[in-house]
């Protein structure tokens, strides 16, 4: 019996996530209640008590079930740079727009993070551990470009922080532009020559740390 009750549990908990990934893509954020997430999956408002305290709640452990493939690649890439950091730069930038592009449930997601959030209420506490995310990611960024430094790939004066800084824009602007039409073209296809311009583009003419 209690086996059967952690399944049932864990199949709540997920048909409630897929409830609210849907609900949230077509209504945005602000737009649905908790009653419109339980009516979606079939339950009650106390079902979504049970697993999630607030909608903020819910959001958040959406997010992080999606972005949860891209940070375990992030951390296994930067444990490889010992022999070409900027090829693992390149690798990690690669997988992260490819796998976008492969997986429908990412796009709706990201979908919700870049363009169906208000950043008020409840929602602003998920936002701000988004960005915490975000830090991390990008010292992870330096780590890697400090690195490069230190083996010759990169100039001893390069400004790592607007290195890492121009990595994530490129990387989450396109995703964010690319989800407001992804029809547009092919990210899968397309994304290695843009990562590879922007590799070539930071060997060759990185930004600089001024005299004195």
């Amino acid at each position: 019996m209690a086996r059967k009750t952690k399944e049932d549990a864990e199949h709540t908990y997920s048909a409630l996530l897929e409830a609210a990934e849907q609900m949230f893509f077509d209504k945005g954020v602000a737009h649905t209640t908790l009653a419109d997430i339980a009516s979606a999956a079939g339950m009650t408002r106390g079902a979504i008590y049970w697993h999630f305290k607030d909608k903020g709640a819910l959001l958040q452990a959406l997010f992080a079930q999606a972005t949860l493939p891209m940070e375990n690649m992030l951390a296994e890439a930067t444990a490889y740079t010992a022999t070409d950091p900027l090829g693992a730069l390149r690798n990690i930038c690669v997988q992260a727009l490819t796998t976008l592009a492969g997986s429908p449930r990412q796009q709706r997601v990201f979908n919700i993070l870049f363009h169906k959030c208000e950043n008020v209420g409840e929602v602003a506490n998920v936002l701000q551990h988004e960005i915490a995310c975000r830090d991390e990611c990008q010292a992870k960024f330096e780590t890697i470009l400090l690195e490069a430094i230190a083996q010759g790939q990169l100039p001893a004066d390069t400004d790592v922080f607007l290195s890492r800084q121009t990595v994530h824009n490129f990387t989450v602007g396109t995703m964010r532009e690319w989800l407001l039409e992804p029809q547009s073209y092919p990210l899968a296809s397309a994304a290695p020559a843009m990562v590879d311009m922007l590799i070539a583009g930071l060997r060759t003419c990185p930004p600089r740390v001024p005299p004195g």
